[in-house]
């Protein structure tokens, strides 16, 4: 995944304090979940992603470049 498109799934997961996985988009959400970016809530019919501290602390990283 581009550098790029993890700043931006990353920025709209925060702005929305949690984000529904879109059918498609599973792979992408587990791979930032694998960095440990995010948390996937797997508890309801709907996934969803949360920022994890580590997700804050890189996106405040790669804004201040």
């Amino acid at each position: 995944m581009e550098k790029e498109a993890i700043i931006s799934l990353l920025e709209i997961i925060d702005q929305q304090v949690s984000s529904s996985i879109l059918g498609g988009m599973e792979e992408t959400y587990e791979e930032l979940e694998r960095l440990g970016y995010i948390r996937i809530n797997r508890d309801s019919v709907q996934h969803s992603a949360s920022i994890t501290a580590e997700g804050l602390n890189y996106l405040d990283h790669v804004r201040r470049e």
